[in-house]
């Protein structure tokens, strides 16, 4: 079973079996993966030359964190599976940060041959940003201390706004929990305890400041044209940029001595664990939270 990676910084060898098996489930995944987006992103539009496309502006940059939290975990879960295959731990490092880069590049040059979309420098950023946050961590002190998550929480839209949500970020859970950017929160949590050894600070307690933002009705203003080429005009709703300081959960530093339990807490530490939040937003303040995902 995959788990996190361990301390040990070397491994006697690698073992072949496990080594064309971790390469073949690398294969799968991607494949299974393509079939998926291409289902879910692409099936619906017309395709095109391939062209460049400047949305650094987009979602107010929601879209771009997904990039970074996506290359993060994939850098993760693809590095562990490496070690597990029997790479040391830098070794494995670098190929799970390959992978996920390769992996997520692959999807950017499917975007410049969509004729909605292109071939986005700011997606590449965010993405070598995610990829490169796992490796240097890795490389510099054999841990994990600052871990990128995701919450998602279905966002409550106003009276009349199915149709537009629906037309955006899809009709089911599948295709909103990638799409539905007004309802993705992404944070950054860090161990404290791995900062300062000798404190009290429980192993597992973190500390996590979080990014959000909602009321997003289309990728730049909350203006568009319907099927009937009328202009659809909700400025009135304020696009509004959250920022959020909580408290959050490293799975990963449960003492456990299941495997599969350890898998589990691995897979699910890529979520930001609901917790008790201070949030401040550009369209009033500051608020709390019993509970923020």
């Amino acid at each position: 079973m995959v788990g996190s990676l361990s301390a040990q910084d070397s491994i006697p060898a690698p073992k072949p079996g496990r080594v064309w098996g971790v390469t073949g489930a690398h294969a799968l995944m991607w494949t299974g993966s393509f079939i998926a987006l291409n289902k879910a992103w692409y099936a619906d539009y017309p395709r095109s030359a391939f062209h460049f496309f400047n949305d650094g502006a987009e979602w107010n940059q929601v879209d771009k964190a997904g990039h970074a939290w996506t290359a993060y975990q994939l850098a993760r879960g693809s590095a562990a599976t490496w070690q597990w295959a029997g790479m040391n731990r830098r070794k494995a490092a670098w190929l799970g940060a390959a992978s996920a880069l390769a992996f997520q590049s692959v999807v950017e040059i499917q975007d410049g041959y969509s004729a909605e979309w292109g071939f986005s420098a700011w997606d590449m950023a965010a993405n070598l940003g995610g990829a490169s946050s796992f490796l240097v961590q890795e490389l510099a002190w054999q841990e994990q201390r600052l871990h990128i998550k995701m919450g998602y929480w279905p966002h409550d839209y106003p009276d009349g706004l199915e149709t537009r949500r629906n037309d955006l970020f899809g009709k089911g859970f599948s295709e909103r929990i990638l799409k539905d950017y007004n309802s993705q929160t992404y944070w950054i949590s860090g161990n404290i305890h791995s900062f300062f050894p000798n404190s009290r600070w429980p192993k597992w307690l973190m500390l996590s400041v979080g990014y959000g933002s909602d009321i997003m009705l289309g990728a730049h203003s909350n203006r568009w044209q319907n099927d009937e080429n009328t202009t659809i005009d909700r400025s009135d709703l304020a696009r509004t940029r959250r920022f959020y300081l909580s408290a959050d959960i490293d799975l990963t530093q449960i003492p456990t001595r299941s495997r599969a339990l350890k898998t589990v807490f691995f897979l699910f530490n890529a979520v930001k664990i609901p917790a008790p939040a201070l949030e401040w937003n550009t369209s009033n303040g500051f608020r709390g939270h019993w509970l923020h995902e």
